[in-house]
């Protein structure tokens, strides 16, 4: 049995139904708390997590009443514990605290943890058996095979939060797996789609934060501009749907108005539509098996006027193929890409590599990783901790040499 639901066939539950948001401060975390702000009968707090933001999960602790909160930085903790003195709010510091507010008796949870931190916590959620909001990429593209089948055997419910994603799982209630062909994922482009590869090597890091519709954190936005964001939701649509690379298609669609697509065997294409808001996927992931109210700005598509796409190109955005090949090659490779992607971009935000050296540094990475023979089976999270680990020391010694490299 899937972990990701394909029908919408979940009885309804009367009541106020508890949530837990991990990540409560970010900006999936922000669209979260704004959700809930508008549907206060329907919901109360749990839990609460941020890494280092004292403040703003404070706030949001004390306007939401939680039960439990928890910062990942030790540093922070009397701070958090003095500001919280007197509400009866428990208070946690470190990585056992963010995974103690997992484990809290909540009806949903929201993943939204970023990073290789994410993991642990994501999975005392799943021990529970609990329903998840998935917006946490490492937990697939790190450990995804063995995250799907620990939910499966928990009997937890996994909703995709990321909006392709849950494009894609909205679509394919439409029909059954077996009648399944290829679904299709749309990327934006970026700031960089129309630009030739010259110019692409030596895009400033300005120029890369400049995405056309999406508002996102730093890293999502520059992984969006090398497309190599794309090549992680490809290989989080292969674990959450249990597809084949060749059951995956990426298509540029510059407007962000159609999410995601999936074609069946009578060649039908069902696809999800609306504006860029990321509260309208996690909207339906909070509110399913029912729909709530979301905030986002109704579609319009008389004033939009056309939708356009175009296929994508391999070559001016490589991080796209190498996804492919991290996802045929399996036991391990994934977390390889990511993690050799993440040391790339810091180092470009650091100005010690040329934006098109973040793919030729995962490339080197991965071929680096295969040729020393460390592929292997992920069977725990501490694999996967581990691999990512290696991973990101293998990248960062090399990367003097990639950043030497003239394009």
């Amino acid at each position: 049995m899937s972990a990701v639901p394909l029908k919408n066939d979940k009885p309804v539950e009367a009541g106020v139904r508890t949530v837990t948001v991990l990540g409560a401060t970010g900006s999936i975390g922000d669209s979260t708390m704004d959700l809930l702000r508008g549907a206060r009968g329907r919901y109360r707090v749990e839990a609460l997590t941020a890494n280092s933001n004292v403040e703003g999960l404070v706030k949001l602790a004390r306007e939401f009443d939680a039960r439990f909160v928890a910062v990942a930085d030790a540093s922070r903790f009397d701070e958090l514990k003095n500001a919280l003195a007197g509400t009866g709010i428990e208070c946690g510091v470190g990585e056992s605290a963010i995974i103690e507010a997992a484990s809290r008796p909540a009806d949903w949870l929201m993943a939204a943890v970023s990073g290789a931190a994410g993991l642990k916590p994501a999975l005392a959620a799943v021990d529970r058996g609990t329903t998840i909001a998935l917006a946490n990429k490492e937990c697939l593209v790190c450990a995804g095979d063995f995250f799907m089948q620990r939910a499966a055997k928990a009997g937890a419910c996994i909703l995709p939060a990321d909006s392709e994603h849950n494009a894609l799982f909205q679509a394919l209630s439409s029909g059954n797996r077996d009648e399944l062909t290829r679904v299709i994922i749309t990327a934006s482009g970026g700031p960089f789609r129309t630009w030739a590869a010259a110019d692409i090597e030596n895009a400033t890091l300005a120029q890369a934060l400049k995405h056309p519709n999406w508002s996102m954190g730093r890293k999502i936005t520059i992984d969006s501009a090398s497309m190599m964001n794309k090549g992680l939701e490809v290989i989080e649509a292969a674990c959450l749907f249990a597809l084949e690379p060749e059951e995956i298609d990426v298509l540029v669609h510059p407007q962000s108005i159609v999410h995601g697509m999936v074609e069946f065997s009578d060649r039908s294409v069902v696809a999800q539509l609306g504006t860029p808001d990321m509260r309208t996927p996690i909207a339906h992931c909070l509110g399913w098996p029912e729909r709530i109210a979301g905030p986002a700005v109704k579609l319009d598509l008389a004033s939009i006027g056309q939708l356009t796409f175009e296929a994508p190109d391999f070559a001016r955005f490589p991080a796209l193929r190498l996804a492919y090949d991290a996802l045929r090659t399996g036991q391990g490779a994934t977390t390889v890409y990511n993690a050799a992607n993440e040391i790339a971009v810091a180092a470009f935000i650091a100005e010690k590599i040329r934006f098109g050296a973040i793919a030729r540094l995962v490339e080197a990475t991965m071929n680096g990783w295969v040729r020393a023979g460390n592929l292997a089976p992920l069977a725990s999270a501490d694999d996967a901790i581990a691999v990512d680990h290696n991973a990101r020391n293998m990248a960062a010694s090399l990367l003097p040499q990639i950043a030497a490299k003239a394009s």
